[in-house]
């Protein structure tokens, strides 16, 4: 989500009477690469371009199809192919030996459909939604055409959408949380799946939690602090999306997309707020501190083994962290392999893609 915002933010501060832009999105991959299918770039006419598409072996190259896109006003989709050994084929420099399709979409500003448009709409949204992309078709006029699936348009305005849109593929692409690209009848789609921005919601206001704001921020994650404001650090305050104070009567925003940190360092308020948190939707909640002091609080409150299961105490994973940046680090890496369904290995030990 950070690279999409800071893209939507980009494309909203133009000014559009003076500049034209286009879109450059990876809605291919086969084999390996650098970036995965949904990575993308704005480009300018006056060639500066904010993202990236690769490793850096493409952008130049997409810099110039994107210029050329931004002239013609047409779109179009290029093939990468890195499996050749060809000094003459862009982007062999890579290794990645992967197969890329690019998709280069001029922007109209006046075209409420054209995709930055439909992004802006997702940047502070609290549940998936699969956004689909025409990548090829009979008809010239549906390249490049995006459509927005979730809860709220479910399609509202079917006259408008191709009729061989997979809408059974749509939702199993939801349910699995995983991007495609597939082909229903003569039309190619590039199904991507946008996920909320991770929220970290972290009780206390310790400098080990500014620690992990800071890190937070980078990520591009959404945090809220529930502290004591008379004693808040200022660059904690900074760090956080949102402040709560703990004294007041406020709760903060606790979601299936919100991972809950009990970090005050005393046991009888980490007791107090893990017995608030217990009966929300958080499906990743953090404790510090020894295993022990963990199954105390499990036997005091009387915690199923159903909610225990969503509880990570100690919480972070397995690296050697020795002091708070270390220990962040180690935190944040837990909570990410958490919501990406993954287990926090080394990747020499997984077999198959890593993005798979």
């Amino acid at each position: 989500m950070k690279e999409i915002r800071s893209i939507v933010v980009a494309w909203q501060t133009l000014d559009l009477t003076r500049t034209k832009a286009a879109l450059a999105t990876v809605v291919r991959v086969e084999g390996s690469s650098y970036r995965r299918a949904g990575a993308r770039m704005l480009v300018l006419d006056d060639g500066t371009y904010l993202g990236g598409i690769s490793g850096g072996c493409l952008e130049g190259d997409a810099l110039r199809r994107a210029q050329k896109g931004i002239a013609l006003q047409r779109p179009s989709v290029i093939t990468y192919d890195t499996t050749q050994d060809d000094d003459y084929q862009v982007g062999v420099g890579l290794g990645c030996q992967g197969i890329i399709d690019v998709l280069f979409t001029p922007l109209q500003p006046d075209d409420a459909t054209n995709p930055l448009s439909i992004l802006a709409s997702l940047t502070d949204i609290r549940q998936p939604a699969a956004l689909i992309t025409v990548t090829g078709s009979p008809d010239p006029l549906l390249l490049g055409r995006t459509f927005l699936f979730n809860e709220q348009t479910a399609f509202h305005e079917q006259s408008a959408l191709p009729k061989d849109l997979p809408q059974a593929d749509i939702q199993a692409a939801l349910t699995d949380r995983t991007s495609r690209s597939i082909t229903s009848g003569d039309t190619r789609f590039f199904i991507e799946i946008i996920l909320p921005a991770i929220h970290i919601v972290a009780y206390g206001g310790n400098y080990d939690i500014r620690t992990l704001l800071q890190q937070t921020k980078e990520l591009g994650w959404d945090s809220t602090v529930i502290l004591n404001t008379t004693r808040a650090d200022k660059a904690l305050v900074k760090a956080a999306t949102t402040i709560i104070d703990s004294k007041s009567d406020q709760s903060p925003l606790i979601d299936g997309y919100t991972a809950v940190l009990l970090m005050s360092h005393d046991y009888n308020n980490d007791k107090r707020n893990l017995q608030r948190v217990l009966s929300s939707a958080a499906s990743y909640i953090g404790i510090l501190g020894p295993r022990k002091r963990a199954e105390k609080l499990f036997t005091e409150l009387s915690i199923s083994e159903e909610d225990q299961r969503r509880i990570y105490a100690p919480a972070g994973l397995d690296i050697g962290a020795a002091n708070p940046e270390e220990i962040a680090l180690s935190i944040l890496a837990e909570v990410r392999s958490h919501f990406s369904r993954r287990e926090g290995m080394s990747l020499r030990r997984r077999e198959g893609s890593i993005y798979g």
